[in-house]
């Protein structure tokens, strides 16, 4: 071989390590954006399910805050319903009823209904009613031609709930 020959193939090998070179470069640009992109998906990935998190705790933190309220004022409203009680026996008893005794009493019954009716408190319906054990509470049961099996009586107790739950079921009789 002569010596231009070894130079042309020096030359060839050198261009053939420079097309190497550039396309190790071109793939190694190639692969680190690839991984770059993936980098970047897998953050946004992320970055989405934080804020689906986020606004998931949020709602469960609004939402147990608003129970809190409902419910903060169950035992409040449990001691006020014997209360209750008290004034429909009196309301009841009175004979005279053009009273304006018995009226200015009716009055402060009726205005005491209304604050636990805007509080959520909802009295049980029960008379005339089948009996429903999550509801009511049975203390008698009588035999009754006029009434069909399992069907409410007498009430001796009204029942409340609260928004949606029970917070005295009521005391009845059952017809069987």
């Amino acid at each position: 071989m002569t010596k231009n020959e070894d130079i042309n193939k020096e030359e060839e090998l050198k261009e053939k390590e420079e097309d190497l070179k550039e396309e190790d470069s071109t793939e190694n640009q190639c692969s680190e954006e690839s991984n770059k992109d993936r980098e970047i998906e897998e953050l946004n990935s992320k970055l989405v399910r934080l804020q689906a998190d986020f606004v998931n705790f949020k709602k469960r933190a609004e939402k147990d805050k608003e129970s809190t309220i409902i419910y903060a004022t169950e035992e409040f409203l449990c001691q006020l319903l014997p209360i209750l009680d008290n004034f429909e026996r009196a309301i009841e008893s009175e004979a005279n009823k053009d009273d304006g005794f018995y009226q200015g009493v009716e009055m402060i019954y009726q205005q005491l209904i209304k604050l636990l009716n805007d509080n959520g408190v909802e009295e049980i319906k029960a008379v005339g009613e089948t009996f429903d054990p999550n509801y009511h509470h049975a203390v008698f049961m009588e035999e009754s031609t006029d009434h069909k099996e399992g069907t409410i009586i007498e009430v001796f107790q009204k029942g409340y709930v609260l928004k949606d739950k029970v917070i005295r079921p009521s005391m009845v009789k059952v017809a069987k």
